[in-house]
């Protein structure tokens, strides 16, 4: 029996009659396009909140006090804040550092954050900083760590939490912080390029395009998802039919964004894909003896952060970080344009490898095309989006004791 929902059914991570926590499984759609569908409904949005600084301490000083308290940290903005936020309330209250933790991935540029990294790192002064190098495939889908973990748990979504066991394993028992939903919580929402214009008292063409798309009723703004949609990823390996069924969904989900930034901002952790995340990194991290926390996708964090910009919001993702972040980070990391990209750290030349000499097996070919999905694999611009796929077709590939989820 698995945990798997269908759209809309409430969120679950017990099996019947089991008292532990099992990992939440996608539906066959879902696996073959890499993403989790559907939005859950939310609680009204509580009253009488702290500010979002005030909350976001609260929702890290757990993690602080029963530590040793890790954070995730790539040099990214997200990662960054949750590192700067947890340093500032261990210093103010007398707490124990926290102690950043980085992957490192040699000779993949993509992923080269160090100047963003050490940047922060010296601006908040910390001296202990764990680095771990990951070398000829080990952080790879098909690597190591991950091919144990994948026979142990079977197919799981994001696919890359098995490839996190590298790490996990390494750190011992404690808390690990992660940013966790920061594109989403902290970015851009649809009302920001009315909340820009009114701002800014100036309507340039790039702000009034969207502008107008987000007063568009439901039913055409899901018809301008739809047409966005369409040129998505998941065209290079899916089915016809399942591209326009992932194309539908995703364009329902786009177009039920709420336009108050409250309310869309309030949504976000109900979205499947965030909550399966946050269950299923929560249960991988603590088969190693580690609390995985999400600060910015904690309610009370939402919750303080949605009655804060109220109606209109904050604007754009940087001047969010500005208004949250302005006394912690340096101006150039609250402003900064790039993002590093880890596709080719997961997509290496093990999984090369397997699709050269894959049969075809382990996928639903009534969904997925397997010579085009064999061509995704091999190619420059591989995509973690296929892989739950990949980890599928290596388990047919590689038959051995029963696997959990396996066939899913």
């Amino acid at each position: 029996m698995t945990a798997r929902r269908a759209p809309g059914a409430a969120i679950t991570g017990r099996t019947r009659g089991s008292t532990q926590p099992t990992y939440l499984r996608c539906t066959p759609l879902e696996a073959a396009a890499g993403w989790v569908h559907g939005r859950e409904p939310r609680p009204p949005l509580p009253r009488d909140l702290p500010t979002p600084r005030a909350a976001l301490d609260d929702v890290i000083r757990p993690s602080l006090v029963d530590g040793p308290c890790y954070v995730t940290f790539s040099g990214g903005r997200d990662s960054s804040a949750i590192l700067a936020a947890a340093t500032d309330l261990a210093r103010r209250e007398g707490l124990a550092l926290p102690v950043p933790v980085t992957r490192v991935y040699p000779g993949l540029p993509d992923t080269d954050e160090s100047q963003w990294q050490r940047t922060v790192i010296d601006h908040l002064g910390l001296r202990e900083w764990v680095r771990f190098e990951f070398r000829d495939g080990e952080s790879d889908l098909l690597g190591d760590a991950a091919v144990a973990g994948l026979r142990r748990r079977g197919p799981i979504w994001p696919p890359a939490l098995h490839a996190h066991d590298a790490v996990f394993g390494r750190l011992g028992q404690g808390a690990l912080l992660t940013g966790e939903g920061g594109d989403a919580v902290l970015g851009a929402r649809r009302i920001a390029a009315i909340t820009l214009i009114r701002r800014t008292r100036r309507a340039p063409r790039q702000l009034l395009l969207p502008a107008l798309r987000s007063l568009l009723p439901r039913p055409l703004l899901r018809h301008a998802m739809t047409r966005m949609a369409r040129s998505s990823d998941q065209a290079r390996w899916l089915r016809p039919e399942a591209m326009a069924e992932h194309v539908r969904r995703v364009a329902e989900d786009a177009a039920a964004e709420p336009l108050r930034y409250s309310s869309s901002v309030w949504a976000i952790p109900g979205w499947r894909s965030f909550a399966t995340i946050r269950h299923n990194h929560a249960i991988a991290a603590a088969e190693h003896g580690l609390r995985a926390v999400d600060p910015l996708l904690e309610d009370r964090f939402v919750a303080s952060l949605a009655r804060a910009g109220n109606i209109l919001g904050f604007g754009d993702r940087t001047l969010t970080m500005w208004s949250l972040f302005s006394d912690l980070l340096p101006p150039a990391v609250l402003s900064r344009p790039t993002k590093a990209a880890f596709n080719h750290a997961h997509t290496g030349d093990r999984t090369r490898e397997f699709a050269r000499t894959w049969n075809g097996l382990g996928v639903d070919d009534t969904l997925v095309d397997p010579e085009r999905l064999r061509q995704v694999w091999l190619s420059e611009e591989p995509t973690m989006a296929t892989g739950t796929l990949l980890h599928q077709a290596w388990l047919a590939a590689h038959p051995g004791p029963s696997t959990p989820g396996a066939g899913r």
